[in-house]
């Protein structure tokens, strides 16, 4: 069957739509979406103010469209952090159900790091050992830590890249002042979650899934996309460490230039950077690897294994 997962995600919109069956491996088919930035829309008492609610409606009928002009047959609509933690969540969910008829399911920041631990055992198996996965949003970083396909532990923290530009970088490029304020803060809110992990041991394979670890990869040598989905890609902490400084007296549209940038994440590459570097350090992480499976893909998992059990 054709399915489609529509992703409200704090940077983006996105439907991704696969054909798939139970027993198999989900094949993309097609891909639209569009850049709304939701955790950069939030106002001063944290509601989505009504612009936002206008643009995420027409953005949530633009990927209705494309879901029915590829036969998608079974819709699965999501919300991550930026809508789960708006102070008028429930209104924002009522008026895209009532307008475009899209009941959103808000993820919980556990469930987004279970979700996408079982995408990334999938990917790499179980001869993978235990499991350490890293996923940095626009909203929120989620660490999950496993032998099976259910981590043994998982936190959501709210350090999205996203977020953290909007709220603490204000300049552009940001004051040294503001970074290392920033940093601080990273790993005070990291640190905290340390031990969760750490009486597990060690794990077999650190794993990062997103577009804000795929872009440090990138610039830091990693394979290009367009070489496809099977190649090695790795991140060593050792040469993202390097890359913090440069990308701090960076301008945006700097960044912009750097391989594997897009313009419209250029501007919260560096507090992505700073969150990677702090959590590869604080949970002693000298080497990562980049999985092209997350969030989307998980939820494509669970819904074809409930397929599979009826």
């Amino acid at each position: 069957m054709r399915l489609g997962v529509l992703d409200v995600g704090s940077n983006t919109v996105h439907l991704l739509v696969v054909d798939a069956h139970p027993g198999a491996r989900p094949l993309p088919a097609h891909s639209h979406k569009a850049e709304l930035r939701l955790a950069q829309l939030l106002d001063e008492d944290g509601a989505i103010g009504a612009d936002g609610v206008d643009r995420l409606v027409a953005v949530v009928r633009d990927a209705l469209q494309a879901a029915e002009d590829k036969g998608v047959e079974d819709l699965l609509p999501f919300a991550t952090s930026a809508v789960r933690e708006a102070s008028n969540a429930d209104d924002v969910l009522a008026r895209v159900r009532a307008e475009t008829g899209v009941e959103l399911t808000v993820l919980s920041g556990a469930e987004e790091a279970r979700l996408t631990f079982l995408a990334v055992r999938r990917w790499f198996g179980w001869s993978a050992g235990k499991l350490l996965v890293l996923d940095i949003g626009g909203g929120s970083l989620e660490i999950a830590y496993g032998i099976d396909e259910e981590p043994d532990t998982a936190v959501s923290l709210p350090l999205g890249a996203g977020r953290l530009t909007a709220a603490r970088l204000p300049g552009d490029p940001p004051h040294a002042d503001d970074v290392r304020a920033l940093r601080r803060h990273v790993r005070t809110e990291i640190a905290r979650t340390v031990g969760d992990f750490s009486r597990f041991g060690a794990p077999d394979h650190v794993v990062a899934t997103s577009k804000t670890f795929r872009q440090l990869a990138r610039i830091a040598g990693a394979a290009r996309s367009a070489e496809g989905l099977y190649v090695h890609r790795e991140l060593k902490r050792a040469s993202l460490e390097a890359w913090v400084p440069r990308l701090g007296a960076m301008t945006s549209a700097e960044r912009a230039e750097l391989p594997g940038v897009s313009e419209g994440r250029a501007g919260q590459l560096l507090a992505g950077a700073l969150v990677a570097e702090a959590a590869m350090d604080l949970l002693h992480v000298e080497s990562l690897e980049i999985c092209p499976w997350a969030l989307r893909e998980g939820v494509i998992l669970r819904r074809l294994d409930h397929m599979g059990q009826g």
